[in-house]
């Protein structure tokens, strides 16, 4: 994989890690239309490093957020950050299920799946149109949400189904605060992608094949700032009640995945 395809791999991941249309699912399709088998190969190891440099970007932008999570969960007072904390864990519970117990089932959807993808950024699409029409309000996430939106992000692993979209778009459904909800989607993800990247790591993902640090460093830096961006960027859309717009996007993309597998 050259450096500018490690670029635009770090660009789409810091982009659509954030904004509701499918990270996974976006790879998926830039890796079948660039049509290299050295991405392919090398799919693994550039998807830990990726989703590393945009896990560290949530937490710089939340590292306020992700400081206090870290201090109420360890003094065991019941108060606020104890609770919040709590409420992080539960939701991350779903995901790891799946992502423990299925792994190699889940594997097998990230394998040039185009039409899956195509199909799933068609969910992706109408849950957007649905949650940017639900009333306003300034309620809380509660552990029975953290619970329905922790199995919304343990369906978002589906390539194609966004992660950010889902957990967001069910929070708003639901009732949450928009921006509580934004916050809440990317500070339950960062314990996970940590985990996952963690287990990748003792799966053998730098131990097989040719690594190329410079490329791979590349796309980190790229996506790392995209992420930043896309973050910061996000948190203000949902506050602005625009997530219809994705929605059309979603439907869009999805829809020309679905003609691109019909050509080829």
């Amino acid at each position: 994989m050259g450096l500018i395809e490690s670029v635009i791999l770090g660009i789409v991941q810091g982009l659509t890690e954030f904004l509701p249309v499918s990270s996974s699912g976006h790879l998926e399709l830039v890796k079948a239309v660039l049509g290299s088998d050295e991405i392919g190969k090398e799919s693994m190891m550039t998807t830990v490093v990726l989703h590393f440099a945009t896990a560290l970007s949530t937490i710089v932008v939340f590292r306020k957020d992700v400081a206090q999570i870290f201090s109420g969960l360890f003094k065991f007072k019941n108060n606020d950050e104890f609770s919040y904390s709590l409420k992080i864990v539960v939701s991350m519970i779903p995901a790891a299920i799946v992502g423990v117990f299925f792994d190699d089932i889940l594997e097998a959807f990230f394998e040039g799946r185009v039409g899956l993808v195509g199909l799933m950024l068609l969910v992706t699409g109408a849950l957007l149109f649905l949650a940017d029409r639900a009333k306003l309000t300034n309620k809380d996430v509660s552990f029975k949400h953290a619970i329905i939106i922790g199995i919304s992000q343990a369906i978002a692993i589906l390539p194609g189904i966004s992660r950010s979209g889902a957990t967001i778009g069910t929070s708003v459904l639901l009732g949450i605060d928009r921006e509580k909800a934004a916050r809440f989607s990317f500070l339950m993800v960062v314990p996970l992608i940590l985990g996952k990247i963690a287990k990748d790591i003792l799966d053998g993902a730098f131990t097989e094949g040719n690594v190329q640090f410079l490329t791979l460093g590349v796309g980190f830096v790229a996506a790392f700032l995209t992420g930043l961006a896309a973050c910061t960027w996000m948190i203000a859309i949902v506050k602005k009640s625009k997530l219809t717009y994705f929605s059309y996007y979603c439907f869009a993309v999805g829809s020309i995945a679905l003609i691109w597998v019909l050509i080829h």
